[in-house]
C-alpha cells in the first residue's frame, strides 16, 4: 500500500470511506475508476477493522475494591442482556 493509502487517524480513514461510497453511489465514474474506489475501499475498511480492533485490546474497565482501590479488568464487550439493563455489580 502506497504511504497517501494509510490514513493518519481512524477519523481520516471514516471522511474517506464516506467520499468513496459517495463517488461510487453516484454512478458518475467509469468501470475502471469504480473498481479502483472499490478497491481503495476494502484497503480503508481494513485498516479501520484492524484500528478498532487494537483499540478494543488497549481499552480495559477498572473495577473498585472494597477496600476503595482499582484494579484493572480486561475490557468485556457488554453482552445484550448487559446492554438494555445497566446493572451491574459492584
Amino acid at each position: 500500500m502506497a504511504e497517501q493509502d494509510v490514513p493518519q487517524d481512524f477519523a481520516t480513514t471514516l471522511t474517506q470511506l464516506e467520499q468513496l461510497v459517495a463517488q461510487l453511489e453516484s454512478g458518475e465514474l467509469t468501470l475502471e475508476a469504480s473498481l479502483a474506489a472499490f478497491e481503495r475501499g476494502i484497503r480503508l475498511t481494513r485498516d479501520a477493522q484492524g484500528r478498532l480492533d487494537n483499540a478494543e485490546l488497549k481499552v480495559q474497565a477498572l473495577l473498585e475494591q472494597a477496600d476503595g482501590s482499582l484494579r484493572p479488568a480486561p475490557f468485556d464487550a457488554p453482552s445484550d442482556a448487559a446492554a438494555g439493563g445497566g446493572d451491574r455489580e459492584r
